[in-house]
Parts: C-alpha cells; structure tokens; sequence
C-alpha cells in the first residue's frame, strides 16, 4: 500500500497550534497509520469503534467511515461491526452512527448490481479497491494486475463519475501510457483540448509530458488496461482534482 500523507493538521492548524498539527500530521498519520502489524482495512474499523465508543459523531467520524468503505468495508460488514458494538457502548451511539453510515453507503446495493453487470461484459477481472491510489481518485477505482513482467498491463475500473486526478507521466527515453477500453464507457482528455469518449476497442497513446486524466461516463462504469511504456527514470506525477465543472459537462 502506498504511504498515507495527511496535511490536515498544518492546512487547518499549522499557524496556530503547530504542535499539534504536527503530532496530527507526521505521527498518528505519518507513523502509526503507516504501521504495518495490522492491515489497513482492520485499522480503518478499529478507528470507527473507537470514534463511536467516545460517542465521536461529527465529520471525523464520516471521514473515517469513508477511509473505511475505500478500504473495502462492505454494507453487509459496517452494519454488523455498529450492531456489535452499540450492544457494548450504547444504542443512541449505534443509531447515530447508522444515520450516517446510512449516507456513506447509500449507493453500495446498486453499485453492486450494476458492477456485477459490467464484470460480465469482460474477460477482465475487475480486481480489489485501488486503495494505494484512492487520494488520486474523485469517487471508487479498482485494479487488477494482468502482467507485472516486461511491460506493466493493469486492467482499471472506475464505477460511475469516478475519475483520477489530472496527472503527467514523466521519463526518459520512452515512456508514457497506453489506454485500451475493454468495458463500458469512459472518457479521457488533455489539458487545453476537449475530451474524448471511449468505448470497447478504443485505443489511446499518451506520450511524456502531457497533462490528462481518465475516468468513466457520469451513468457508465468503464474499465481500460493501462500499459505502462517503459522509460529511463519514469514517474508519476499527480496534480489537482477534475472538479464538477470540468467533469459536469461530460455526459
């Protein structure tokens, strides 16, 4: 998984109590959420107990029940983990806490009948929760690994409105990414220039340098293999969300 980085501490504290913002930042974030002796789906739950066991129920507590859900905590799992729990620490707590977990996953029964429904449509596994790159990501991605040697070949699934950030693939001699649409409908674009849909077959060459982000149709799941061109000292670089008024216009 890759490293979580938390700068809520110094955006929102930083001048006026550094202290803390850097505890907050650099050592509960930084160190112990980058622990490994548990796994980060089990640590995501243990957060949300704790939270409702103080009767914590402000944003923090949905922040934490979203970090879960990414996680790959299922509706099925959060109801049974706030059951459980309101037995020991309180029924009020247990039904504040579903009032907002409520929210979190009010979309997870349909979602899943409609990713099944995609799945079929591919020879493509859709994989697990992109958890390692879900900061990057407006909305849930998954990843699949087709071939880790030679050249790099991930099959990616974005449900619906889900998109990544605008990003740049860096390197030298070589590099760059190839987009093959192998499920739904999606849509990919360059900085400056309109965007493009993509549906089965559709194939597109993004070379070094240019700024792009691809993500699927506001009412279609999409699924694309990422080949990754090797390059002599290639990168990722990952810059500002596609905000609604960018993505808004898609249909």
């Amino acid at each position: 998984m890759e490293k979580i980085v938390q700068t809520a501490g110094r955006d929102s504290l930083g001048k006026f109590a550094p202290d803390f913002a850097r505890f907050n930042d650099d050592v509960l974030f930084g160190e112990n959420w980058n622990n490994h002796d548990i796994d980060h789906k089990t640590r995501c739950i243990i957060t949300v107990v704790a939270l409702m066991s103080s009767g914590v129920t402000d944003s923090s507590l949905k922040y934490h029940l979203e970090n879960a859900k990414r996680a790959g905590v299922t509706k099925k799992e959060i109801a049974a983990i706030v059951t459980h729990t309101a037995f020991y620490v309180g029924w009020p707590k247990g039904w504040a806490v579903f009032n907002m977990a409520k929210e979190v996953w009010a979309e997870e029964a349909d979602l899943s009948d409609a990713k099944s429904a995609h799945a079929a449509e591919m020879i493509f596994p859709i994989g697990a929760p992109n958890d390692a790159f879900a900061q990057y990501f407006i909305g849930q991605s998954y990843l699949a690994p087709v071939s880790t040697e030679q050249v790099g070949i991930f099959n990616v699934t974005f449900e619906p409105k889900c998109r990544n950030n605008w990003h740049i693939h860096h390197g030298d001699k070589g590099g760059g990414q190839i987009l093959i649409c192998v499920a739904g409908r999606g849509y990919y674009q360059e900085w400056g220039k309109e965007a493009v849909e993509m549906c089965p077959g559709d194939c597109i060459n993004i070379p070094v340098g240019v700024k792009h982000w691809h993500g699927a149709a506001p009412d279609s799941w999409f699924s694309h293999l990422a080949v990754e061109v090797p390059a002599e000292n290639g990168s990722n670089e990952w810059l500002e969300p596609v905000d609604d008024s960018q993505y808004g216009v898609l249909k």
